[in-house]
């Protein structure tokens, strides 16, 4: 088993001696795809189907879209996403867990990762832009551009590839895209402010911490107004240190005049409304309390 590759064509490995028939179909290991396994102790989560993938299509076949993003290391996909796969090969069609699209590839817009053929991580935010919905198009760009690009960069691709479907949802989800992003849903979280008109808020602040002489960064923060939104990711708690380090935070952040505002995944499916409302209100009494502050007395 120590020989065997993390992910290998069945019919291979026992042609070479590495395991027998009777075993590959016993408790030890898993089909992912038609003569593709993995060992059974392995999760079978999106990169190890994704790696999966690459072996089921053939050498000519290229991982793309989410697929790419993860082996990437920029996981932006929902949970489920099936492995994604530019496949070249007449026989290598969709199927339950592996999308394969047919598109028109560069040879400078493919890398390679432990011997795996991947879209590049520029390519692969262009292809996300065009393929998915806006709200998840400026998740996943902002994910594969954060410290690596600039997201209008990708209208090079625009332009390149006038004719590929999709193409004209680019320019609006690069309208939307951040870099300085920390996170999908602080993308995401965003988007819910911003797109309520609220003014952008700005990604990843520090806040300066002059006494410890370090600083506390904002998931997003409205600097003038003192005031921070963040994700909460629901780990605050999971530990005595985390919970002290995290209201150690709170009273740093309080004692420099700042406001922080939080909410959990569930407020931004349930009730986004309220997210608009509370932040909007808390920007209007800042600038409420600022006017008085300079209107002269009588």
């Amino acid at each position: 088993m120590r020989e065997l590759p993390e992910v290998f064509r069945g019919s291979a490995a026992v042609a070479a001696g590495l395991v027998t028939p009777g075993r590959l179909r016993g408790k030890d290991f898993r089909r992912l795809l038609p003569d593709v396994h993995a060992r059974a102790d392995v999760p079978a989560d999106l990169r190890l189907r994704s790696l999966a993938a690459s072996v089921w299509a053939g050498p000519g076949a290229v991982l793309c879209g989410y697929s790419a993003a993860e082996l990437l290391g920029r996981s932006c996909a929902p949970r489920g996403a099936p492995a994604e796969v530019i496949g070249t090969g007449s026989g290598v069609r969709s199927r339950p867990g592996v999308r394969v699209r047919r598109d028109r590839l560069h040879p400078g817009e493919i890398d390679r990762i432990g011997g795996v053929r991947i879209t590049s991580r520029m390519r692969t935010a262009f292809d996300l832009a065009r393929w998915l919905e806006p709200t998840e198009g400026v998740v996943a760009v902002d994910a594969l551009a954060r410290g690596e690009f600039a997201p209008d960069l990708l209208l090079n691709f625009a332009a390149r590839y006038r004719g590929l479907r999709g193409v004209r949802r680019v320019a609006d989800v690069l309208s939307w895209a951040d870099a300085r992003s920390g996170s999908p849903p602080e993308t995401r979280l965003r988007l819910i402010l911003v797109r309520a008109d609220l003014p952008r808020p700005v990604p990843q602040f520090a806040v300066l911490d002059d006494e410890r002489r370090r600083a506390v960064w904002l998931d997003l923060a409205y600097p003038a107004h003192r005031l921070g939104v963040e994700y909460d990711g629901g780990d605050h708690f999971a530990t005595p240190e985390r919970a002290r380090a995290d209201a150690a935070r709170q009273t740093r952040l309080a004692a420099a005049g700042w406001r922080v505002l939080r909410y959990t995944a569930d407020d931004m499916r349930r009730t986004p409304h309220r997210i608009v409302d509370e932040v909007r209100g808390a920007l209007r009494r800042d600038a409420h309390h600022r006017e008085l502050s300079i209107t002269p007395g009588p």
